[in-house]
């Protein structure tokens, strides 16, 4: 019996999106890097025989040849290739060190993250950066793209972004293809709109940047927040 014919409930790749990564049971985790089954076996039982085999132990189905794999009805040498390049991964991901998140402290290191994505555009472009609560990035991205003279940021993306990224805290910014810093009218409109609206969100807008080629504007540093 196949995936597609089982409950919905029980389909490895659905119940991943519908309830998470962490709902899965190893067996279900196999099934999904292998694909699929044999005549007899659905994908999820086939996992539970191979990792019965090994004592339901990752670290010993690591041990295994591509050979060992094969000898399990419905693995063939691709299915085996893509269960031992899985555990490869899992285990240089464990030897690694997790990377520090830059902190951002001063609207200068603000400005060092976003230059190399604004510095030299001939549109104008919205970026933001999302910070956790010890103002460590965790996110960063391109909202918005404009004309010449303007670029208009959803501000409903804004904060689902930041939601998505668990930020209590953003930098907006923005590029002057002209090179002048000087805030515009809708400059200040749209700071204050993303400022309250991170008042009642509990995210709290840190600094707005005006971005020219070879400078830029601070709000937090002139008071403009």
């Amino acid at each position: 019996m196949s995936i597609k014919f089982l409950a919905e409930d029980d389909r490895p790749r659905e119940k991943f999106l519908l309830k998470g990564k962490n709902a899965l049971s190893d067996a279900e985790l196999l099934a999904i890097i292998m694909g699929s089954g044999n005549r007899e076996d659905s994908a999820v039982e086939l996992g539970r025989k191979i990792l019965s085999s090994v004592g339901n132990n990752w670290h010993n189905l690591s041990l295994l040849q591509i050979s060992d794999l094969m000898k399990f009805k419905g693995i063939g040498e691709a299915k085996a290739i893509s269960i031992a390049t899985a555990l490869e991964i899992g285990r240089r991901r464990a030897a690694q060190e997790v990377p520090e998140k830059m902190q951002i402290s001063s609207s200068s290191e603000s400005y060092k993250v976003l230059l190399p994505y604004l510095s030299d555009l001939h549109t104008e472009e919205f970026w933001a950066i999302y910070l956790n609560q010890n103002n460590r990035i965790v996110g960063k991205g391109r909202l918005s793209s404009g004309g010449i003279n303007q670029s208009v940021v959803d501000i409903r993306i804004l904060f689902k972004t930041a939601f998505e990224h668990l930020a209590t805290g953003i930098v907006i910014a923005h590029n002057h293809p002209s090179g002048n810093l000087k805030p515009s009218s809708e400059d200040l409109r749209i700071t204050k709109q993303i400022a309250e609206a991170g008042k009642i969100l509990n995210i709290q807008l840190l600094d707005h940047l005006i971005i020219a080629q070879n400078s830029y504007l601070s709000f937090a540093d002139e008071n403009l927040l």
